[in-house]
């Protein structure tokens, strides 16, 4: 009986997309199941009743969610083209570097899109400075993992394509090329490399949507006198 695998993901959502490259990287065939994550199936909910969120992979029924738990179940379960290094402590090392940035830097660039004053200023900030450790970790690298393409490299991938677009959409420059040269070369090659390039949401549609979500947020934190 042929092995059955599917993902749950939303169409934008990087997390998801962390899955896909890894998917794709390891030629693993797998059947894509997009879900409304404003709408939330009833499948969402029985298969990830914790966090009823995407990333969710099923494999010969086995349920495994968040992304880099799928990361690494990915890398144990299909051999191939392996993504953490060998030595434990290197796997550490590109485990740490990818929670720092999924904590001190995802979420404040996150924020500088969608919010406003002293808020953004600060999220601008805190962005800016996660980066420079980052940079300083890239440095003199072509990528995180060596010449291949690694388990860091898809943990922070959505450095290279959503957090341009996040600049864009909130007006404001956290990753400028002349600061951080180390990072603006991994992003040229990341982004060249064939399973990322052809498993990118396309940038058009992004713009509008996270513009939606931008006014969206900021209203719900902010609402408007005649909405309280």
């Amino acid at each position: 009986m042929a092995t059955q695998v599917k993902l749950l993901g939303f169409w934008v959502s990087p997390f998801v997309f962390r899955v896909i490259w890894a998917l794709k990287l390891k030629g693993v065939d797998y059947e894509y199941l997009e879900e409304d994550i404003f709408n939330k199936s009833a499948r969402l909910q029985e298969l990830n009743p914790v966090h009823k969120k995407v990333p969710i992979l099923l494999h010969d029924n086995k349920v495994v969610c968040e992304s880099f738990v799928i990361l690494e179940y990915v890398d144990e379960t299909w051999e191939q083209n392996p993504l953490l290094p060998k030595d434990p402590y290197e796997r550490a090392i590109a485990r740490f570097w990818a929670k720092f940035a999924e904590e001190k830097l995802f979420y404040a660039a996150w924020t500088a899109m969608w919010s406003k004053g002293e808020m953004k200023e600060k999220a601008v900030k805190e962005s800016i400075e996660a980066l420079e450790k980052i940079e300083g970790e890239v440095k003199e690298k072509k990528l995180f993992e060596g010449e291949s393409i690694g388990y860091l490299d898809l943990a922070i991938g959505w450095i290279a394509y959503w957090l341009p677009v996040w600049e864009e959409v909130g007006a404001v420059q956290i990753l400028s090329p002349n600061k951080f040269p180390a990072v603006t070369a991994w992003m040229a090659k990341i982004l060249s490399h064939p399973v990322i390039k052809d498993n990118l949401p396309p940038r058009d549609r992004m713009h509008v949507y996270f513009e939606g979500r931008r006014d969206a947020i900021y209203n719900h934190f902010n609402p408007k006198p005649e909405d309280n």
